[in-house]
């Protein structure tokens, strides 16, 4: 069994009685389907022989019985078939929609478990590729590819038994062909898997590039690089094109090379059968019957090519999804439960680099009391916002270690570290939904009044009511519809809802204007009262009152004090202070 399949029989294992249901339907519908041509043959032996027909012999001799029983029997197949057919598209169906829903959760829910820096050797677009397209290559095989092959092997062991119990010589001429049609396919699908393995990775290119450019399509527009980016675009989509065309080269040669081994084998049932029909060796209703079960036996096969197309496109997805699940999760969450935090955090002797690049962090310890507020300043990839990362757990420590309240962030459940750390970054991120569903994020059962208390902290409930729907306003793709200050209001928003015992602010109005930044600060003092508040900002004015300042250059912490401290000490910090000031 291919390594692809067996993979996905195993994953599916919960759903094993369904698959063996939707099975059996699919072979008892293609016995029923095979029927018709028995029933034929058993009129046409009660026309020629009459009251020594098949039937005359088990004891029905009036040849009118003969044909009313044939007529019952015919109605009783057709409605089985039906019922049968019914059945295996429901099984079917439903299942392939069942199989999809849980694949893409599955792979979803694992994703998010996933470490920042996988993420970013990873394109969304990539990611949409085998979250979606994917996953639907595989509903669209269940949906019908299943019950084709399965069919077309109950066709194949049906009238394999019927032709030898015939007529063993017409059989064995009639099968002749299928062993080459085998052998062919099984040639075709090790030659096409590859081909659409490349398929998959090209629409994948393509789909990173086309996510990329729309999320930047202002930033195209405004560099008026329209034309450049559609060119890479069209190389992407070029190059999807080009590997399509080399599965297409190799699978539309299959049906016809089929259809040329089919017709050796209905020549020779039509030939031979005839000749033995006119000898008297069979019965005229029995070469009927081998002539009609020929056509059955064959034909179909002509659809095996789309069949295998459309199994190998799956399997190649499949392949995809699977390993995508396999992707190990490389920052497991610790067994200690935190039911109460007092938000004392420690930095200690904390080394870090990022994957594939230089020492970011270099022997930095940092202690932030429960209850202050601690900033931390410095030049622009200094590594104060890894400090933030390293905290969150986003990554773990190259040496050294992290703590709460005393306890190695490593050893913590995660989800009780998180939650218990409220982040406000400078790129405030906002959810294609309503106003209120993207300040929920901070507490999904909250209620309208809890909204509006954090909304009124964050100074953000005034411009809120103002909507023209209020708390249910769409606020479009990444709050697109809303100002910059009014994005960084609403995640203040979010945060203060979460109320959590450690707040976060990195960068936090850096991206605002001076009114609005006054109000965000004017927020920030009330909440920094009674939690632990750790702000990394470029603008010193906003960080003159925390207890405590530390500035960070190269990885290392350069200085530490008050504002008034290091504004007279002369060092970093006091050259940045007159920058900003315009002190000389």
């Amino acid at each position: 069994m291919p390594a692809p399949l067996l993979r996905l029989l195993t994953y599916a294992d919960a759903h094993r009685s369904r698959i063996v249901a939707a099975s059996a339907f699919s072979v008892l519908n293609k016995l029923f389907d095979l029927a018709p041509p028995l029933l034929i043959g058993l009129a046409v032996d009660t026309v020629v022989e009459k009251r020594t027909s098949w039937l005359g012999r088990l004891g029905v001799e009036d040849v009118g019985d003969q044909l009313v029983v044939i007529a019952v029997l015919t109605v009783v197949v057709w409605a089985l078939e039906s019922v049968f057919e019914y059945a295996f598209e429901w099984m079917w169906r439903n299942l392939a929609q069942t199989l999809q829903h849980d694949l893409r959760m599955d792979a979803y829910r694992h994703v998010q478990q996933l470490d920042q820096a996988w993420f970013h050797e990873r394109s969304t677009g990539g990611l949409m590729a085998v979250l979606n397209d994917d996953v639907n290559q595989l509903e669209r095989f269940l949906d019908g590819g299943a019950n084709s092959l399965i069919q077309i092997g109950t066709t194949m062991v049906a009238v394999s038994v019927a032709f030898f119990w015939v007529s063993p010589t017409v059989a064995a001429l009639a099968m002749l062909p299928i062993p080459v049609i085998l052998a062919g396919s099984f040639a075709f699908q090790a030659r096409i898997g590859p081909r659409y393995a490349e398929v998959r990775a090209r629409a994948a290119d393509v789909n990173g590039q086309l996510a990329n450019n729309l999320s930047g399509i202002a930033t195209i527009q405004s560099f008026t690089a329209e034309t450049a980016e559609a060119a890479r675009l069209e190389g992407l989509s070029d190059a999807y094109r080009s590997a399509n065309r080399g599965a297409i080269a190799l699978s539309a040669a299959f049906s016809p090379l089929i259809r040329m081994a089919i017709v050796v084998g209905f020549t020779a049932t039509l030939v031979v059968g005839g000749h033995q029909a006119l000898a008297g060796t069979i019965e005229v209703g029995a070469y009927s019957t081998l002539v009609f079960l020929t056509q059955r036996l064959l034909w179909p096969l002509t659809g095996l090519g789309q069949t295998v197309d459309l199994y190998q496109r799956a399997m190649a997805s499949t392949a995809r999804i699977l390993d995508l699940l396999d992707t190990p999760v490389t920052l497991k969450s610790g067994g200690t439960a935190l039911p109460e935090v007092r938000g004392d955090v420690r930095f200690e002797d904390v080394g870090f680099a990022y994957p594939g690049r230089e020492q970011t962090l270099d022997s930095v310890t940092l202690e932030v009391p429960a209850g202050q507020t601690v900033a931390i300043v410095g030049p622009t990839g200094s590594g104060k916002s890894t400090l933030i990362r390293l905290l969150l757990r986003f990554y773990d420590t190259t040496s050294g270690r992290v703590t709460l309240d005393g306890h190695d962030v490593r050893d913590l459940d995660l989800r009780d570290l998180r939650g218990a750390v409220g982040l406000v970054s400078q790129s405030t991120f906002l959810f294609a939904g309503t106003v209120a569903e993207n300040v929920r994020l901070g507490k999904p059962g909250a209620t309208l009044q809890e909204l509006e208390a954090a909304a009124e902290a964050a100074e953000a409930l005034a411009f809120v009511r103002a909507l023209p729907q209020g708390w249910d306003t769409p606020i479009g793709e990444r709050g697109v519809k809303l100002s910059g200050g009014q994005q960084q209001r609403l995640a203040l928003a979010r945060a203060v809802l979460k109320n959590p015992p450690v707040l976060v602010l990195d960068e936090a109005t850096s991206a605002v204007d001076n009114e609005t930044e006054a109000a965000i600060q004017r927020s920030l003092e009330r909440l920094a009262v009674g939690r632990t508040v750790l702000v990394i900002a470029h603008r010193l004015s906003t960080v003159r009152n925390a207890h405590h300042i530390v500035v960070v250059e190269d990885g290392r912490i350069v200085e530490r004090g008050t504002h008034e401290d290091l504004a007279a000490a002369g060092g970093p910090y006091a050259r940045l202070w007159r920058i900003q000031t315009g002190a000389r």
